[in-house]
Order: structure tokens, then C-alpha cells, then sequence
């Protein structure tokens, strides 16, 4: 029986990803990847050759079984997503349950992830935090900020740019317009910057500038 190696890769800055990593991604029978064509520039750019496999919420559930049934007659396999950690808000989660009721050894190698860094750069409290990753589309969406609403710890989102505006707006109708944030955006990368202020003067600015790539955002505790 082999092991299955959960490891995370660049969010954005492919110098990013750790030695021991790229080891055991050239060393592993197949690679489970979110976006094989997104993965793909990350392998080729550390000459990893290894066979690769979609894994996705759209398909995870169904190939669960033969992948456990791969692993357990010794093939071995590390999983990855598009950027980051996997279980972060990305397929893992499934995964890693199905091993661990079937004793199969798993392994966590640490890496990158977006919701650490944009927690240190708020400036915001970070010896108690709440991550809550995508809010709700639709459904249970202000219910879950109510719940939030008298919150001691910082909290932190992941949002896109498609709806910014609205999560912010959302978050001003529960939680005031003079409540500090702190907004990260293209973590790593060329672009990467960071908005501090109260939620009021964050609508402002990204009503007045287009949002752009993928968003952190951190809320001061009360």
C-alpha cells in the first residue's frame, strides 16, 4: 500500500514551491490535478514528468473508489490544485477522508496558501482568526454573515472578482460602513496589493477601479 502526498503549489510566483515538493512530485506514480492544462505549466517548468489525472469537484466523487483501489495495490499519488493547498477551498477533502478509512497513509507537505499572507499583511489581530473561504452564492448567504455579525475573532473570505462588489456591499449592510478591512488581491504575484481602510471607502475604491484577479479579504474582530 502506498501513501497519498497532498501538496500545495504557487499561487502565483512559481519560485514559490518548496524543495521537498517538486521530490515528491517527480517521484510519485501519478499526479491528481484539479486543471491538468494549469498544472502543466508548473510540472514542465520543474521537468516533472510524472502521469497526470483530472481530480475534481465535478469528478471527484466519482473516481474516489479506483483511486483508493490504485493506492492500495501500491501505486502511488500526490494530489494538487490549481494554486495553493488542497482541501483549501479546493477537492482534498474526500480524498483524505476515503484513505483514512481505508488506513492508507497520508501526507500534508506545508506550502503556500492565500489566506495566511493577506491575514499578516491586514496588520489585524492574528493570534485568533476564522477562515471561511467563499461565502454563499445565494442561498444562506445573510444568514451566515448574521451568524458572523458578533464574531471576536479576525475574519477571513475568498472572493472573486465577479462578485467584490456585492460581498462588499453585503458585508456593510451586517457589519457597518466603519468596520476595518483589509483586501489582498493577486497574492505573489505581479499585481499583488493591498487595500486597508473601513468597508465604506473599500466600495468606494472598487467602485471606482475594476476589480482584477482573486481577492482575500480580512475583517477586523470586535
Amino acid at each position: 500500500m502506498s501513501t497519498l502526498s497532498i501538496v500545495a503549489t504557487p499561487i502565483g510566483n512559481l519560485s514559490d514551491i518548496t524543495f521537498r515538493s517538486i521530490e515528491v512530485l517527480k517521484s510519485v506514480d501519478i499526479i491528481l490535478a484539479e486543471d491538468t492544462r494549469t498544472s502543466s505549466k508548473l510540472l514542465k517548468h520543474y521537468k516533472i514528468s510524472a502521469k497526470v489525472d483530472s481530480f475534481h469537484m465535478y469528478n471527484e466523487h466519482k473516481k474516489l473508489n479506483s483511486i483508493i483501489k490504485k493506492i492500495k495495490c501500491g501505486t502511488s499519488m500526490a494530489l494538487i490544485s490549481d494554486s495553493g493547498t488542497p482541501g483549501i477551498s479546493d477537492p482534498g477533502f474526500l480524498l483524505v477522508r476515503e484513505c483514512i478509512k481505508n488506513g492508507i497513509n497520508v501526507e500534508c507537505l506545508p506550502g503556500p496558501t492565500a489566506l495566511i499572507p493577506a491575514l499578516i499583511l491586514s496588520g489585524m489581530p492574528s493570534e485568533k482568526f476564522a477562515f471561511e473561504g467563499f461565502l454563499p452564492v445565494k442561498k444562506g448567504r445573510t444568514k451566515r454573515l448574521n451568524e458572523l455579525s458578533n464574531e471576536n475573532r479576525t475574519l477571513i473570505f475568498y472572493e472573486s472578482p465577479h462578485r467584490i462588489n456585492k460581498t462588499l456591499n453585503d458585508l456593510s449592510l451586517i457589519f457597518g460602513d466603519t468596520k476595518k478591512i483589509s483586501i489582498s488581491r493577486e497574492i505573489s504575484k505581479k499585481y499583488e496589493n493591498t487595500f486597508r481602510g473601513t468597508i465604506s471607502e473599500s466600495i468606494d475604491f472598487y467602485n471606482n477601479n475594476k476589480p482584477k484577479g482573486e481577492f482575500v479579504i480580512v475583517l477586523s474582530p470586535n
